[in-house]
């Protein structure tokens, strides 16, 4: 299988960007996500971990965050994904992980980031955000 042209890359980056922040706004579900995540090749489930982890990066995860999203995501918390998010400064290799390791941090990464981005929306953004990002629709207004 060949990879996309740039405008199918960016085609894709806009759709990790939807599902990942759907996620974080309980629009759509941790397992709907994961649903989505594990259809994808081992390539593009690799990009999902890198833009993932630049979300996070974004939303300035602490270890505290990194705690939370592990609870959260339902992965144990000596798995290989939970300790790097949990570390402090937290580690953003997941992408280099073992394919069978993937999932494991899609839901690790996608759940930290659902934490320390709800804090932000409700501190630094509330009222005043022009992110498009914070502002997805939900299924009713969508229809």
């Amino acid at each position: 299988m060949t990879e996309t042209s740039s405008g199918g890359d960016r085609s894709f980056r806009r759709e990790t960007e939807r599902v990942v922040n759907e996620i974080a706004q309980e629009l759509r579900t941790l397992d709907d996500g994961e649903a989505w995540f594990s259809g994808l090749t081992l390539a593009r489930r690799q990009k999902v971990l890198q833009e993932a982890a630049g979300y996070a990066m974004q939303a300035h995860i602490t270890a505290a965050d990194g705690r939370a999203g592990v609870t959260r995501s339902g992965v144990k918390p000596t798995a290989n994904p939970s300790v790097m998010i949990c570390m402090d400064p937290p580690r953003y290799g997941f992408a280099d992980l073992p394919a069978d390791e993937h999932v494991k941090a899609f839901r690790v990464l996608v759940s930290t980031f659902a934490i320390a981005d709800t804090h932000r929306r409700q501190t630094y953004c509330k009222s005043t955000c022009t992110h498009a990002w914070h502002h997805l629709p939900t299924p009713a207004e969508e229809e």
